[in-house]
This record gives C-alpha cells, structure tokens and sequence, in this order.
C-alpha cells in the first residue's frame, strides 16, 4: 500500500466527523455487517459520510493497515477509531454509543 492511500485515508478521516468506510453505500451496503452499521446509525439519526471500500482496492486494504482492523466496516469519529460491527452494535444496544457520540460533539435525531 501506498503512502499516497495512507494520506488519503487520513484526511478522510480526519475532515469528517463521523466516516464509516463500508462495503457498499448507506442506501445500498453491499454486506450484513455494513448493513447493520448503517442501520445503527440511522436510527441514532447520525450525520455521517461513508467510503465504498467495494470502489478502490487500494483503500479497502489500506483502511485494514491504516486502524490495524482486519475486517470491514470500520466506524471512525472525530479522527477516533471506534470498531466494526460487533463493537458498533454492543455499543448501541447497551447505551454507550449515544454516550460516545454526545462526549465527542455528534448531533444526534431524538430518537
């Protein structure tokens, strides 16, 4: 992988309060897991942006180098790595992710 790509990941992730490179897009994710992230999302009514991993090879797999995450989807917010699907999804169910998102500034829809 590139330095290039590296770069390119960064500032994604840096220029974008909440980013979750993903397989596929919100309105049509391409896998079970991404789909359950964006679910998640959607219902805590997050302003997010997302990157097709499914688009560029190069970033698919320097997203995995650049966290150190084998797997995808990867949710970052406020330049932080917060996990996959699983961690996501327990985050959701038991209350934190609401949590995290207000400590870090994230406008959420009242759900």
């Amino acid at each position: 992988m590139t330095d290039e790509t590296q770069t390119a990941i960064g500032e994604a992730v840096k220029g974008n309060d909440v980013l979750l490179f993903m397989k596929g897009t919100p309105t049509f994710p391409q896998c079970g897991f991404s789909s359950v992230v964006v679910q998640v999302l959607d219902v805590i009514g997050v302003d997010y942006q997302a990157v097709n991993v499914l688009e560029d090879q190069a970033v698919r797999e320097g997203i995995k180098q650049f966290s150190n995450w084998p797997t995808i989807p990867q949710l970052y917010v406020k330049g932080e790595f917060v996990g996959g699907c699983d961690i996501v999804k327990e985050m959701y169910e038991t209350g934190e992710l609401r949590d995290f998102m207000a400590d870090k500034g994230i406008a959420m829809e009242a759900a």
